[in-house]
């Protein structure tokens, strides 16, 4: 688009804008609603909207009737009462001075699935045509949200959001999220009730762009951070108001060319926010929460996916402030208390190291990631297996069905009651040194531990008689080497000759343990560890 038409869309709008306010308008709802829709079932649903000061608004839907008046802003609100999983369609009826309704409406579970390049990765990127080619699931609907950056928390979505909820079939499979498609069918499959995926992602992303601004500043360690956050500001606030008066001189020279239908003067250079990108400071903070995050919180959810951390690759612990921050901020956001929060740990990615003392690469992130298992109602499907072993430098691995099904199954196991299920794979939980060896026990070991290969879309395959690979082992030296490490019942023992009197143990603990082997009976791969500090 050239230049003078870009101001003159600009100057329109302007003006557009500024004689809004006396002209009367429809009732409207938020971008979210729309046919096909998926409404969140048991809970309190919230219904919400904008019209005329003063108009009264009834909604119908269910057998339900609720009436509210727009208030000072022009916003109304209703509350339905909760509602029971439903597959059969029903009509979402809005009425104002006009009406509106939205048809096909189910009721069940919605999930957001947030993150970076990994939870966008589309099913039709996945090389698994049979899997679109039978995605004909009426129980699963998605919608994607835009990408949209913003400086301040929005009430909904971008005007010119044309996406819509949309039935998961053949015709349209290939868009859904890939992770979101495999999650929302295990479970609709398995419970009968209607899943919803509400994709709100953007590759390449760090965990700051989908933090509100103040949930820094709750995190003591992120001090400097939050300083730095409010001195951009402030210096913004001040670079805005010094703008004001030529703002005010083109907005009156703009009016003017309009009238005398005239070229329209160039826009003087504003101010980029802080937080947004082509900023100054790199926009690395908050936007896409704001834009894409904050539009969906008085929607009903069941909980979130999360898939995210390559960007933040070379961090340790701070990730897990991090991702404590963003979980909370997100809970309080929606208030519904500490609604599910699943999440996958980083797969193997890029050449093995044969150091043992691995700690290269994502590996600490790996650790950030295991310690969120520490907040509430959260779980983590681990994902060291699933990489592309014909390309171990695609950072994208086409194996989504195995990572949607192992979120999936802590869904299973803690939201929907399915009982004695084994959900994860075997996670660190301590260690005795029982003279040169070292003994780690674990929970979450199913039906027994085992040593298992895991290749492509193929089951896990046991293989008991294989040794334990991945494991190094260290004495008060702090040097590592490469350990004999033997199933023993529910535990490892851990040993090497070379170390006589060990004090610590590392397991998979670097960019890609390719060969890391120790799973369940149920085939679900251990999460690495290290039971050091150094």
């Amino acid at each position: 688009m050239k230049p003078d038409r870009r101001r003159l869309l600009l100057a329109q709008t302007i003006l557009a804008l500024s004689g809004a306010a006396a002209a009367q308008a429809d009732v409207r709802m938020p971008k979210l609603f729309s046919d096909d829709m998926i409404l969140q079932r048991d809970l309190a649903t919230r219904i919400w909207g904008w019209a005329d000061v003063g108009e009264k608004v009834t909604v119908n839907f269910a057998g339900q009737t609720r009436s509210a008046t727009a208030g000072a802003q022009g916003t109304w609100e209703v509350q339905l009462a909760a509602l029971p999983a439903s597959a059969k369609g029903q009509d979402l009826v809005v009425l104002g001075r006009n009406a509106l309704t939205f048809h096909n409406v189910l009721l069940g579970d919605i999930w957001v699935c947030g993150g970076q390049s990994n939870m966008e990765w589309t099913l039709g990127s996945c090389r698994a045509p049979e899997d679109i080619k039978n995605a004909n699931f009426p129980l699963i609907r998605w919608i994607r949200v835009p990408n949209t950056a913003a400086e301040s928390p929005q009430e909904d979505l971008p005007p010119n959001h044309q996406a819509r909820w949309a039935v998961c079939e053949p015709g349209n499979a290939a868009g859904i999220s890939a992770v979101g498609f495999y999650f929302a069918r295990k479970l609709a499959q398995e419970t009968g009730i209607p899943q919803g995926v509400l994709a709100s992602n953007v590759g390449g992303t760090n965990i700051e762009k989908w933090i509100p601004q103040p949930a820094f500043a709750k995190e003591p360690s992120l001090a400097e951070m939050t300083q730095r956050m409010d001195a951009e500001v402030k210096n913004y606030s001040v670079a805005v108001a010094q703008q004001v008066p030529r703002l005010e001189k083109w907005l009156g020279d703009v009016k003017a060319a309009l009238a005398a239908q005239g070229p329209i003067p160039p826009r003087p250079e504003f101010p980029i926010h802080p937080s947004l990108p082509g900023s100054p400071q790199g926009g690395n903070w908050s936007h896409l929460y704001y834009g894409m995050i904050h539009p969906l919180t008085k929607f009903g959810i069941k909980g979130a996916l999360w898939y995210q951390g390559e960007s933040n690759g070379s961090e340790a612990d701070s990730y897990f402030v991090k991702k404590r921050a963003l979980i909370g901020s997100w809970r309080q956001q929606w208030a519904q208390g500490d609604f599910p929060f699943y999440f996958v740990q980083l797969a193997n990615f890029q050449k093995p190291s044969q150091d043992p003392a691995g700690g290269d690469g994502w590996a600490k992130l790996r650790q950030a990631q295991t310690k969120t298992l520490t907040l509430p109602h959260t779980g983590m499907a681990v994902a060291i297996d699933l990489a592309n072993a014909d390309n171990p430098d695609d950072i994208h691995p086409t194996n989504k069905l195995d990572v949607g099904e192992r979120l999936a199954l802590w869904s299973l196991a803690k939201d929907y009651g399915k009982k004695d299920l084994v959900y994860s794979g075997p996670l660190y939980q301590s260690m005795k040194t029982e003279g040169s060896t070292i003994r780690l026990t674990f929970d979450s070991v199913g039906s027994g531990l085992t040593a298992a290969a895991k290749t492509g879309l193929a089951p896990t395959a046991p293989t008991p008689q294989a040794k334990l690979q991945r494991f190094a082992i260290a004495g008060a030296d702090q040097k590592w080497v490469w350990a004999d490490a033997a199933i023993d019942g529910a535990t490892v023992v851990v040993s090497s000759p070379q170390v006589p009197q060990p004090v610590a143990v590392r397991y998979a603990f670097t960019m890609n343990p390719v060969s890391a082997n120790l799973y369940n009976k149920e085939g679900l791969p251990a999460s690495p560890f290290r039971t050091d500090d150094w």
